[in-house]
């Protein structure tokens, strides 16, 4: 199909679009990306979406699975509001850094924007996600549908076993939070217990080798004297600092144990 698409002299002509143009010009923009261009993408799943439910793709920033919750209704009324009102547009599209990476097109797009948005959601921004050193440390494209079908059905199930307000009132204490969610620095990685050992061995032999019995004679310090009814392994535990805070609530709050 791209070398009947290339050597056609136009790819599509007028305004309006149909799905079989849209898909003779996907595949001649394809082979531009990667034959000219070299781009790596995940495979790309294109969806055709109405205005509507543009907003509320807006009102779920765009996942397309999503739990129930009181404020993405109130996002949707603030942004129908003001699209309605003339306030704001809408974009031409919308992409989801997932695999496969789900492009959202608006029907009410021309096939030139069509084709626009095609190039430049369904393959700049897809290769941006899938080559983005900080989303390839911290972001499991493959997981990510996945994973919110999972986050959908489980609050399902805390909702019938500990009741809506209950579950409402931690979700919105997380989405209060929702900015101070997010990890912005890369930390090593976890060493073996191997290397673990190592480490213990070199430290303790160090500490033999610098010893003076003269330290022996000096009173406590007021740290360590506040640091003596701490557990140390608790604290070790904690990895602060953290500044990633939901992440924190989720692996050391005693209320959610």
């Amino acid at each position: 199909m791209v070398r009947q698409a290339s050597k056609s002299s136009l790819l599509f002509s007028g305004s309006d679009w149909d799905f079989k143009t849209l898909s003779r010009a996907y595949d001649a923009i394809e082979a531009l990306a990667v034959e000219e261009l070299h781009l790596d993408t995940y495979p790309v799943q294109m969806e055709i979406i109405s205005s509507q439910q543009m907003l509320d793709a807006y009102s779920s920033i765009g996942m397309p699975l999503m739990y129930r919750h009181w404020s993405f209704g109130k996002h949707f009324l603030h942004q129908d509001l003001l699209y309605r009102k003339g306030g704001r547009g809408l974009a031409y599209e919308l992409v989801i850094n997932s695999n496969p990476c789900i492009v959202y097109l608006m029907e009410e797009n021309t096939m030139a924007l069509q084709a626009l948005v095609t190039a430049h959601a369904a393959l700049g921004h897809n290769h941006f996600f899938k080559n983005n050193q900080l989303f390839k440390q911290w972001t499991d494209a493959g997981a990510i549908l996945g994973y919110l079908d999972f986050a959908k059905g489980y609050i399902v199930r805390c909702e019938e076993r500990h009741g809506l307000a209950a579950v409402e009132a931690v979700l919105d204490s997380a989405h209060a939070l929702m900015d101070q969610g997010v990890f912005r620095y890369h930390r090593p990685p976890r060493l073996s217990s191997e290397r673990q050992r190592e480490g213990i061995r070199e430290r303790l032999e160090y500490e033999e080798r610098s010893y003076n019995d003269l330290w022996r004679t000096l009173p406590p310090s007021q740290q360590a004297a506040n640091d003596k009814g701490q557990d140390p392994e608790r604290k070790k535990s904690l990895n602060l600092p953290e500044e990633n805070l939901l992440y924190f609530l989720e692996k050391n709050s005693p209320v959610l144990e």
